[in-house]
């Protein structure tokens, strides 16, 4: 989707005055989208619904690029490119069914409790990936977080009142979903796209030098009782992602300056040209709680 100047004051779904705003434009939300998918896919109902109607094999970053896209068109967009947004995903998702391999039932991709689990398991990763590599959020902000990611949630479907709004809810909501999840044939086909997803081969270098240090780093943050349904131990201890991540966040803080003098995210930039210059994301700007 093509971001757009929209209608001049618009703030959108969330506007600049949230938490959403700000913590979107990290640039570790893009390990947070890779851990997002490997906890993603222990739910086997939910996994099977994406390897049975995408070909993410031969489309190694289709799946990401459009769901940081959505990101991206949700967060900054006006409410009517938003809304759109969510209307192409419930459209698309009312479309598709899945079968369980055991039972021959044919399952919709939009059912409610998977869809609430694509949810969660998306923005806990976005907090857990960017608040551990240094992001300043007290306990009451990733609240607030919670809170508002319930609009997103209902753009694809769901009502407010059934995501988790908190921190403490969405604890009791993944105890409560723990006996869903597990390994299976799709989540190990996963796993091993994520570390080397297929690229052409004048890429190879710079898929094993930086990507597969992405990929590790998000496989290394899910919780231990995700690495045991894998059954594959992380390389790096905790302390030694933690630090990773943060090394990783200060690098490319450090470019950043130089990077938008080339390129500047379309959403961010379109934001930026309906409501001014001073609402452009940064920690600093986080609301209190």
């Amino acid at each position: 989707m093509n971001a757009t100047v929209g209608v001049a004051g618009d703030e959108g779904i969330f506007g600049p005055a949230s938490v959403t705003w700000q913590l979107h434009a990290d640039p570790l939300m893009l390990v947070g989208g890779v851990r997002a998918l490997y906890l993603q896919a222990l739910h086997p109902r939910a996994v099977r619904g994406v390897v049975q109607n995408s070909d993410f094999r031969k489309d190694p970053w289709g799946r990401l690029l459009r769901t940081a896209d959505f990101v991206g068109v949700t967060t900054y967009g006006t409410r009517a490119e938003a809304e759109r947004a969510g209307a192409r995903v419930r459209r698309i998702h009312k479309l598709l069914r899945a079968v369980d391999p055991a039972t021959g039932q044919s399952y919709r991709i939009d059912d409610e409790a998977l869809l609430r689990w694509v949810h969660c398991a998306e923005v806990v990763s976005y907090v857990e990936v960017v608040r551990r590599a240094g992001f300043p959020l007290t306990d009451a902000q990733v609240d607030r977080y919670l809170t508002e990611q319930r609009a997103a949630a209902e753009l694809v479907g769901l009502a407010p009142e059934e995501v988790p709004g908190s921190a403490a809810a969405m604890r009791e909501y993944f105890e409560d979903v723990r006996p869903a999840l597990g390994g299976s044939h799709e989540a190990d086909e996963v796993w091993e796209f994520l570390r080397r997803p297929p690229v052409h081969p004048v890429l190879w270098l710079g898929r094993e030098l930086l990507w597969r240090q992405i990929a590790e780093l998000a496989y290394g943050s899910l919780p231990s009782w995700a690495h045991d349904m894998y059954g594959h131990r992380p390389l790096l201890p905790p302390i030694a992602v933690t630090a990773g991540l943060r090394a990783l966040r200060t690098s490319t803080g450090l470019a950043l300056p130089v990077m938008r003098l080339f390129y500047r995210s379309p959403h961010i930039q379109a934001a930026m040209d309906r409501l001014g210059p001073d609402v452009l994301p940064s920690p600093s700007r986080v609301p209190a709680a």
